[in-house]
């Protein structure tokens, strides 16, 4: 059995676990970040970096070298009802220094986390490698056990950082149950090829009974078909000329090219879940991210909350994890700080899937546009709003532990 001891062992390398990884790495910790994966070349749906990541690469020093990433800047997102176009939310209104949302495939980004962290010697990226078990000694979490590709690995740590998301096996180890709210919907995603002339950059189209997010990668569009929840399964049983009809009745722009969702395995079902921990920590262990609380796609603020997490965890448990000494009460400071940002955010989804989605889901008939959507596009100061919720989030976290040597 292979052995590892290391300050700080991160399972999970998705973007809360890499820059977490990134971050601790920076502060000089002993950093080991467990990825399961030999690679981050995966289809991934949540591409959107947020402008309060955007401001954290600039804190970090990384913005030119970010800049020169393949992405697409959206300064703008809108809502379509009956044709018409309704513009909800403003980003270039933010009072930030990067006023737009970037998309970028996630494996980009990933990578970029994992070269940067690589420049400091404390990093260390163990990948094909799965964490299956916890170590626990003298009433505490000791480290984990995994499995790597050449046999068992034991990694022992003064703390485990559980970011292996929201179908966490650590958490369950953990045993730790996350309090379910229910989502009354799914989501189809897809990709159709984006040409010049197509409209706008991201919006959601609704219809009677249908709903699709259209979000521009440059050159293809990342669409998401919203169903009611368990609604998948009498989708496809209208079968797939049903589904593409269904596609560009509501964005009449794509029935040039729906019949390039050749079959149904072109068309991945999200199965929606908005839930969250009621403690994050034990003894030697802290969830973040998706592992605390899973979030619904509404605003895809998935990844904002995950890397705002990794902030405030790095802002606080530097200092202790350096002396050695991570107190339980330190872990609590970490989700105290984190607990009303998550709160408040899958409340305002849930008010959105409820009143907004579903009721779109259910009506039979076109209809008006909603008084919110027509007042955000007729008062455009307000459109600041939606994009300071989706773009910043409740309480953006900034970068406070000085720097190691690379």
């Amino acid at each position: 059995m292979d052995r590892v001891t290391t300050r700080l062992c991160i399972v999970g390398g998705g973007p809360a676990g890499m820059m977490a990884g990134l971050l601790y790495a920076r502060a000089g910790i002993d950093t080991v970040v467990l990825e399961k994966h030999a690679d981050f070349l995966r289809d991934f749906r949540g591409d959107t970096i947020h402008p309060s990541t955007l401001d954290l690469m600039d804190e970090l020093g990384f913005t030119e070298r970010f800049r020169a990433l393949p992405q697409r800047r959206v300064e703008h997102f809108s809502g379509v009802v009956a044709g018409r176009s309704y513009r909800v939310a403003d980003f270039s209104r933010l009072p930030t220094r990067n006023r737009f949302l970037s998309f970028m495939p996630q494996w980009d980004f990933l990578d970029f986390l994992a070269g940067e962290a690589g420049r400091y010697p404390s990093f260390r990226l163990i990948r094909r490698t799965e964490a299956r078990h916890l170590i626990e000694a003298d009433g505490r979490v000791a480290g984990v056990r995994a499995e790597g590709p050449d046999g068992p690995v034991e990694i022992r740590s003064d703390l485990v950082l559980c970011a292996d998301g929201r179908h966490s096996r650590m958490r369950d180890c953990a045993g730790f149950t996350p309090r379910a709210f229910g989502a009354p919907i799914d989501v189809l995603w897809f990709r159709l090829p984006r040409r010049d002339g197509d409209p706008e950059a991201a919006a959601g189209r609704f219809g009677p009974g249908r709903i699709l997010i259209t979000l521009d990668r440059g050159d293809a569009w990342q669409c998401a078909y919203v169903v009611p929840k368990g609604g998948d399964a009498a989708l496809r049983a209208k079968g797939l000329p049903a589904f593409r009809a269904a596609v560009a009745e509501i964005a009449p722009f794509l029935a040039d090219r729906s019949a390039e969702i050749a079959d149904w395995d072109d068309v991945k079902l999200l199965t929606v879940t908005v839930d969250r921990l009621e403690r994050w920590h034990r003894p030697g262990l802290l969830c973040i991210g998706d592992a605390a609380h899973a979030m619904s796609p509404v605003g895809g603020v998935g990844i904002n909350l995950a890397i705002q997490d990794a902030v405030a965890a790095a802002n606080l448990l530097a200092g202790p994890l350096q002396a050695g000494r991570v107190a339980e009460v330190d872990l609590a400071r970490v989700q105290a700080r984190r607990m009303f940002p998550v709160r408040a955010t899958q409340t305002l989804q849930r008010i959105i899937q409820s009143r907004v989605i579903a009721a779109s889901l259910r009506a039979d008939a076109p209809f008006r546009a909603p008084l919110a959507l027509r007042l955000l596009d007729a008062v455009p100061p307000l459109q600041v709003l939606p994009a300071r919720m989706i773009g910043m989030g409740v309480r953006p976290e900034h970068m406070r532990v000085p720097a190691a040597r690379a």
